[in-house]
């Protein structure tokens, strides 16, 4: 084989193709590099690392919206170009709706972050450039995440994201509970890790490639031959370790169990970088994966076929040849997710009622939140199989989700950080009687968990709605109804769980009595603490009533599905 036939291809995709919808990405390893210079060379050390990384991430922001306006099919957005999806490095990777998507959703987070830990005072001067390497680096693979096409671009992406957290949860030096905290997160992440690599390894070996796309067609082929050679429980067997390491990443039942220490352990900071990031990558790499097992790669005019991967775009006939023949596989991915994500929400709300740290609290809290987004992925994939119309919008739904759980969760933990600093103090005993001392502050509490709970008017509410809904359009078209009615139920009864644990908060805030031992501190909204808050809880109460746009925004990533 003569080399240049080889190399030249590659290189066209890389320098034509692939570097120039990668930019979001390079803007943040070139941050990274930026921020390291800063701490290693004495003649940068006067320049303020947090500044530098903002700037890094705005670049990064404008970037991913760049790619957001340019994705295809966008009523609402100026200057859609036609690019629907597009394979990066020979097949690794892949550009689409979802990809233009969560980059955007995750730069727009960093920026808040940035924002968050220059009120909140964590990190210090002195571990700053450490913090936000560590940051960025985990945000880069979580970028990797949302696009991975390829399952060792999974594996790559999802120790990428792991690492750098491992330390963040650690950061808190001479603490034990910080150090608790990390050496947990580690042992558990090292197991799920050599859990997911050894189900990858399964599955390469039985359809002979770990190219999503291709590896659909095959197990479309494996499907309509009836699983030959005992195929089968290789294959089962494979896909529930990989499920292990995906459910590790959204702290799902029963892969849970570090998520409250690790929250408790962990500053406010990074405790609000996890539930939030963290979860918007898991749930977009489970959608991914989910998918792309589900379902065959779409016929679209702007698909660039990888040189490598040599995948051909099918045909309308063959798609749907391929689509029928993978109903069995949907049904078992259905069924998987289904049961945790039922099982996922009702552990998190139960297992929040005894908690008296409120960082425990919103850890439990967090693992229920992600059973709900679970069950928008399991009416997605089930709705792919009968309308692609309806599954579009499950993924919609999901992915509005996930925009509102950004600043409610944002506040939550922001809201807990100015407090810690005031009152030294995670317990949510040490808020009583706050209503008298910091009413304003009170209420920014009371509105994020209303809407944490999903009642309207609040954008948590029309999140939750949108799910549930997803939910009941597989029922209607009797897409496993079996599997997604009892989950609808399960929804609806844990949201009536949720009411108590989030309402004994502000109970322990309005009625309470205060201690008798300390004074309670004053939080105005008119300080650069109250005016950050507020800023963060607003959208909350906007994207509640005027939700439309944000939800255009969101329809775009349910283009994935055609």
């Amino acid at each position: 084989m003569n080399p240049a036939s080889f190399i030249s291809p590659v290189l066209h995709d890389t320098l034509q193709v692939s570097l120039p919808l990668f930019r979001t990405e390079l803007a943040l390893a070139a941050t990274i590099v930026l921020v390291l210079l800063v701490r290693m060379l004495p003649v940068l050390r006067r320049l303020d690392s947090g500044v530098v990384a903002l700037g890094g991430i705005l670049f990064a922001a404008f970037f991913a919206w760049s790619d957001l306006r340019n994705v295809a099919g966008s009523p609402w957005l100026d200057g859609a170009v036609g690019t629907e999806r597009v394979e990066l490095f020979t097949g690794l990777l892949v550009f689409d709706p979802l990809t233009a998507f969560l980059r955007f959703l995750l730069a727009g987070f960093l920026v808040l972050f940035s924002v968050f830990t220059r009120i909140s005072g964590i990190p210090d001067r002195e571990d700053a450039a450490d913090f936000n390497v560590l940051v960025l680096g985990a945000t880069l693979g979580m970028c990797l995440m949302a696009s991975a096409n390829h399952l060792l671009a999974v594996f790559m992406a999802v120790e990428m994201a792991s690492v750098p957290s491992y330390a963040l949860a650690g950061l808190l030096k001479g603490r034990r509970t910080s150090s608790e905290a990390a050496l947990k997160y580690a042992v558990y992440g090292a197991g799920a890790a050599g859990v997911m690599l050894y189900g990858i390894s399964l599955l390469g070996g039985s359809l002979g490639t770990l190219h999503l796309p291709t590896a659909a067609t095959r197990l479309a082929a494996v499907a309509a031959a009836g699983f030959p050679d005992g195929g089968l429980l290789v294959l089962v067997l494979g896909g529930l370790m990989v499920g292990v390491g995906l459910a590790f990443k959204l702290s799902a039942v029963p892969f849970h169990f570090w998520a409250p220490d690790v929250f408790e352990g962990a500053s406010a900071e990074i405790g609000g970088f996890l539930s939030v990031a963290s979860k918007a990558a898991a749930v977009a790499l489970l959608l991914r994966v989910a998918l792309g097992f589900g379902m065959p790669a779409p016929a679209a005019a702007g698909v660039v076929e990888s040189p490598v991967a040599a995948t051909a775009t099918l045909d309308a006939e063959v798609q749907a040849e391929t689509r029928a023949n993978l109903a069995p596989v949907r049904h078992f991915i259905v069924a998987f997710i289904g049961l945790m994500a039922a099982a996922t929400c009702t552990l998190g709300n139960l297992g929040a009622y005894g908690q008296t740290n409120i960082k425990r609290l919103l850890a439990y809290s967090t693992i229920a939140h992600a059973g709900y987004l679970m069950m928008g992925v399991a009416a997605a994939v089930a709705l792919a199989g009968s309308s692609s119309l309806a599954a579009s919008t499950a993924v919609a739904a999901v992915a509005f989700y996930l925009a509102t759980y950004v600043f409610m969760n944002m506040s939550a933990f922001l809201i807990v950080a100015v407090l810690r600093n005031r009152l030294r103090s995670e317990e949510i005993a040490s808020y009583a009687g706050l209503i008298k001392t910091s009413p304003g502050l009170v209420v920014l509490m009371g509105v994020v968990l209303v809407s944490l709970i999903g009642l309207p008017p609040l954008a948590g509410f029309v999140g939750k709605f949108l799910v549930f809904a997803s939910l009941v359009d597989g029922i209607t078209v009797n897409a496993e109804r079996s599997i997604l009615l009892p989950l609808l139920i399960v929804g609806g009864v844990n949201t009536v769980l949720s009411l108590f644990y989030y309402l004994r908060v502000l109970k322990v805030m309005t009625f309470d009595a205060p201690p008798a031992d300390r004074p309670q501190p004053t939080v105005g909204l008119v300080s650069l603490s109250g005016a950050a808050i507020t800023a963060f809880v607003v959208p909350v109460v906007i994207f509640g009533v005027f939700w439309s746009g944000l939800y255009t925004l969101a329809r775009l990533a349910g283009d994935i599905v055609s």
